[in-house]
């Protein structure tokens, strides 16, 4: 049996670290967001949308930084019901994001999923594999990066067990990978 101090310490770092593992976009974000309707949309007639809130998913492609603007562009992926992207081959097109905020290409680098919301500013066109593509441009609001350990919101392994002397034991794994921590005792795995 886990001794009451040790299942006490267990609950309080399991609340804290689920507390710090957000897996959508704030409510008072959401809320701003008007147009939900599909992407293929706006990416006919970004003019037609110019001013409409919206949340959309990416992978990212490319980010420039300047002193002045950040720009990411990324790839349309559908979004769940947690608000990620959905890593697939499932693609409406692709977008752009501007923001007067530094995005440091560093951490935004290709290959990245965001959620984003921004406000739909109109459109450009630039070469896309030798043939001209219209960006809509979307205006931040706010992002959601999602990390690459992240494949699909928090996960939460418990498990309780005795080992073969008959003791229990207690652990935390909050890696990305590996099982329950301690040896054939309680453990909580948490992967952000």
């Amino acid at each position: 049996m886990v001794p009451k101090r040790t299942a006490v310490s267990l609950l309080v770092v399991l609340v804290v670290l689920s507390a710090a593992c957000t897996t959508r976009v704030s409510k008072q974000t959401g809320s701003q967001v008007a147009y939900t309707k599909n992407f293929s949309a706006i990416q006919k007639d970004p003019g037609g949308h110019v001013g409409s809130v919206v949340m959309l998913g990416g992978k990212v492609l490319e980010t420039k930084a300047s002193p002045t603007v950040s720009e990411i562009a990324l790839l349309q992926l559908p979004l769940d019901t947690n608000d990620r992207p959905q890593d697939g081959n499932r693609s409406e097109g692709r977008f752009l994001l501007r923001s007067a905020q530094f995005l440091d290409p560093a951490i935004y680098r290709k290959g990245i999923l965001l959620t984003v919301v921004g406000k739909i500013s109109g459109s450009e066109v630039r070469p896309v594999g030798g043939s001209d593509y219209t960006y809509p441009v979307v205006e931040f609001i706010d992002i959601k990066f999602w990390p690459e350990s992240s494949p699909g919101g928090p996960r939460l392994n418990l498990g309780v067990g005795v080992d073969s002397d008959g003791r229990g034991g207690s652990g935390i794994d909050s890696g990305a990978r590996g099982g329950s921590g301690g040896h054939g005792g309680a453990g909580i795995r948490i992967g952000f």
